[in-house]
């Protein structure tokens, strides 16, 4: 009885040792999983925040390479230099004058006559004041250039980015439509062994099967046409463009009060018209300012004497040079200027009847593109399930091999459609985006 007692008893511990290494062993494959779930919603996250940036990583990769880009700093330390000569206290540097007058060669009585002394130029009246708003004028038409060229450079990498995510969807279909008519081809022959089809049926599929490879030949070589036209203007490594890295709605959609008033000019390019007419109004003023050239004040010292013998002398020269007007010269100068300033704003004005169309077109064309969005994820719903349909019927012998081929290829046009629907949208709403002045997010 004792015994038994403790055979039971030792039968209890080693059944609850093993209930314990079970629970045990549950929550720790409990904890690693979610450690590795976390870590796989972590990278998630990080691949997700990489898909959203990199249209902009490849406008970044693209402007980098822009010979604006590379001269921006060169640009600002000039317009700098150049408002700091602005503000300085002559409108040229200061000369220094020496001379020296004697008789050595030819009487050489010992006459000798040493001068010295600076002349400093002055500006003329109001010269100071409008140099001073030319130079700032120009310091922001280098920034408002910059922004310009980034917007254009912008539209360059909008329209290869978008081209390239067609010939994605492109690939991706034609891919789609090969593996779904080799797997009817494949079902074909099968049948046809089994007696249950013609022989013309498996050439009719093997038919299928080649125009399919044609297809997707030829879309494999529209997508590397458009990635290598990308690569060339991103210079950005072939990996970063290889799979789903790049989704094709990378960027938002603008608020609906990003559009600006009418009258006012927030464009970059509309903004660089501004500045630039700003400059050139700013020259025309400092031109007509400039009817002569700078006056100079003149002071010297002189040390003389008439003969061997004689002390030296010395006196002190105070003048002023004043030089006649500029005629003819001056006139051309103040007349390009304002014909420059005028152009500018007739361009101006066009360009801004020419971004107000462009913004609306824009608008339009989203509003659009999201009905289409609709009607073709509807169409290939549809599709799908019309697919469904005659292939369990083509199995069941109630549908033949025409009809099944004609509904895979509706389906598949269907399915390329929404695809590249969506990416009409993405296109639409990144056009409208470059209609507002704004670059890639």
């Amino acid at each position: 009885m004792h015994r038994r007692r403790i055979l039971a008893t030792g039968r209890w511990q080693q059944a609850a040792r093993a209930t314990l290494a079970t629970v045990l062993k549950t929550a720790l494959t409990a904890t690693l999983a979610g450690s590795v779930l976390g870590t796989q919603a972590q990278t998630s996250a990080a691949l997700l925040a990489a898909d959203r940036s990199t249209l902009r990583l490849a406008f970044e990769s693209a402007w980098s390479r822009q010979p604006e880009a590379q001269a921006l700093a060169a640009w600002q330390d000039a317009a700098r230099a150049q408002q700091q000569a602005a503000r300085a206290w002559t409108p040229e540097p200061v000369a220094l004058e020496l001379a020296t007058k004697t008789d050595r060669l030819n009487r050489n009585q010992g006459t000798r006559e040493d001068a010295v002394g600076v002349a400093i130029p002055l500006w003329l009246p109001g010269e100071r004041g409008r140099s001073q708003a030319l130079a700032d004028a120009e310091g922001r038409a280098v920034e408002s250039r910059t922004t310009a060229a980034q917007l254009s450079v912008a539209a360059s990498v909008r329209d290869a980015w978008w081209a390239w995510q067609r010939s994605r969807a492109e690939l991706d279909a034609a891919q789609g439509q090969l593996d779904n008519v080799r797997r009817i081809a494949a079902d074909v022959g099968k049948r046809l062994k089994a007696g249950d089809l013609a022989r013309a049926d498996q050439h009719q599929s093997d038919g299928a099967v080649a125009a399919a490879e044609a297809a997707l030949a030829q879309a494999e070589a529209s997508h590397t046409a458009a990635q290598q036209q990308l690569l060339s203007l991103t210079a950005l490594p072939g990996a970063a463009l290889v799979g789903d890295t790049a989704r094709p709605d990378a960027e938002p959609e603008p608020p609906a009060t990003a559009t600006p008033p009418a009258e006012t000019d927030t464009h970059a390019e509309l903004l660089a018209l501004k500045d630039r007419s700003a400059v050139a109004e700013g020259s025309a003023a400092l031109a007509a300012t400039r009817t002569r050239a700078s006056p100079e004040l003149t002071i010297a010292t002189t040390r003389d004497r008439g003969a061997f013998g004689e002390s030296y002398q010395r006196t002190f020269t105070l003048g002023v040079r004043i030089p006649f007007g500029a005629g003819p010269r001056h006139d051309a100068r103040v007349a390009s200027a304002r014909a420059e300033a005028a152009q500018l704003q007739a361009q101006m004005a066009l360009a801004r009847a020419r971004l107000a169309g462009e913004r609306e077109a824009a608008r339009a064309r989203t509003d659009a593109a999201r009905t289409q969005v609709a009607a073709a994820d509807r169409r290939a719903q549809l599709a799908r399930e019309s697919r469904g349909f005659f292939d369990k019927s083509f199995r069941l012998g109630e549908t033949d091999l025409p009809t099944r081929l004609r509904i895979e290829a509706e389906a598949t046009d269907a399915e390329r459609q929404a695809a590249r629907a969506r990416i009409e949208l993405a296109a639409a709403i990144s056009a409208w985006r470059q209609a507002l002045g704004l670059l890639p997010q």
